[in-house]
């Protein structure tokens, strides 16, 4: 009866945020049902075939991904917005509730306790790295309280990427593990063992702990330029309408995890190529005559990887950094980040710490100017093509100011 209330509630509270054109009213719904009762999402879970995706990185594209894999088998619960903590996770099941599959995106720091309550059969492990260091705390301490959650739940198949050490260690005792070799462009947070403390050798793509029987395991999938190679030779063509060797690892990923749940891997494959924008994210629009594409990143992992999809062919590239609490506000990651010359292209410097990128990028000897604005920093640029390269707030306000000019 309470779960009967909680829900109700936030079918009113949900119509009132919209009516109010205060958004669309999931997170308020969420919010307030879980007040009203904290095991709804449990209850919600119920029933459901569930697969969980967490990681630092492309949480939200894998689940885009594994949503339009699993849909070969029916109807999917999945959050639309990528609100990943506990209030979104109630509000897409509760959007949801006939839906007999889940793809839940999973903030890292929330799925030991999203996975007691949902009891998943799936859980997607991506990677792991440093993000945020002023609200999600040191890397291996995370790493090991989702090693202390997965092992609360045996029965659940890890699909985890045999190309992240702390995310092998994750799942190394676990009895039910699918390994991907999904690819690891960033491996400066595994640099030691995480289970002794030992340096971590790398042998090209294979690697060991020199201080723990800890080792790459051998992958049951990988992924490649040609397609996707699995079980007993298993070979299936992969084109994606994503760019970059990342998203690739990332639907390899969403197969392995389709596939355990009982899915045909060729047709799961294909659906992952009908995700062509997440939210926002490689999307291109026009802004002043020029085709600008939006590229989000959120940390040293992420950026290293966005810049390398970076078209060398472009006219302009603006890279747009904020520094709010949601983004982290101690910006020193930025010293992590490998920015290369951009011969030909012009760089602009923008966001609200557009100057402390300035003074980085000055150090990385990358010819830029400064232009706060972004939409004024892509007037800056020469006509043609503009990569736009932001993090979290500075993604999100450009895009509000970009539906504004459109209305």
């Amino acid at each position: 009866m309470r779960g009967q209330l909680a829900l109700r509630a936030a079918t009113a509270a949900s119509w009132a945020s919209r009516r109010a054109g205060r958004g669309n009213g999931s997170m308020i719904g969420g919010l307030i049902a879980l007040k009203i009762d904290p095991s709804l999402m449990a209850q919600l879970g119920r029933g459901k075939r569930t697969v969980l995706i967490t990681g630092t990185n492309g949480k939200s594209t894998t689940t885009r991904m594994t949503t339009a894999a699993l849909q070969t088998l029916g109807r999917v619960a999945t959050q639309a917005d990528g609100a990943n903590m506990d209030a979104g996770i109630v509000a897409a099941l509760t959007a949801h509730r006939a839906a007999p599959l889940a793809a839940i995106e999973v903030d890292e720091l929330h799925l030991p306790h999203v996975a007691d309550a949902l009891n998943p059969s799936v859980v997607v492990l991506l990677n792991l790295s440093r993000d945020q260091l002023d609200r999600v705390g040191e890397i291996n301490m995370i790493e090991r309280r989702l090693r202390e959650g997965m092992a609360r739940h045996p029965a659940a198949v890890l699909v985890a990427n045999c190309d992240d050490v702390l995310v092998t260690s994750i799942a190394y005792d676990h009895p039910n593990v699918v390994w991907v070799s999904a690819g690891s462009g960033w491996s400066v947070d595994a640099t030691s063992c995480p289970r002794s403390g030992e340096p971590i050798v790398w042998e090209g793509e294979h690697w060991y702990s020199t201080g723990a029987d800890f080792q790459r395991p051998e992958p049951q999938w990988r992924v490649d330029e040609q397609g996707l190679h699995g079980p007993d030779g298993l070979e299936i063509p992969l084109s994606l309408a994503l760019p970059g060797r990342a998203n690739r690892g990332n639907a390899a990923q969403a197969v392995a995890a389709a596939v355990a749940l009982g899915a045909d891997p060729v047709r799961a494959a294909q659906a992952t190529g009908t995700v062509r924008e997440i939210a926002g994210r490689y999307r291109s629009v026009d802004v002043d005559g020029r085709s600008t594409r939006m590229l989000l990143a959120k940390n040293p992992a992420g950026w290293q990887e966005a810049l390398s999809m970076i078209d060398p062919a472009a006219t302009g590239l603006v890279i747009a950094v904020n520094g709010q609490v949601p983004d982290g506000e101690d910006l020193s990651w930025l010293w992590d980040v490998r920015f290369e010359h951009f011969e030909g292209t012009q760089v602009v410097a923008a966001g609200e710490r557009a100057t402390d990128l300035a003074v980085r990028l000055t150090y990385a000897g990358v010819e830029h100017t400064t232009v706060a604005d972004p939409l004024r920093a892509i007037a800056s640029c020469p006509p043609g093509r503009v990569e736009v390269l932001a993090n979290y707030t500075a993604f999100r306000d450009l895009n509000r100011d970009l539906e504004a000019g459109t209305k």
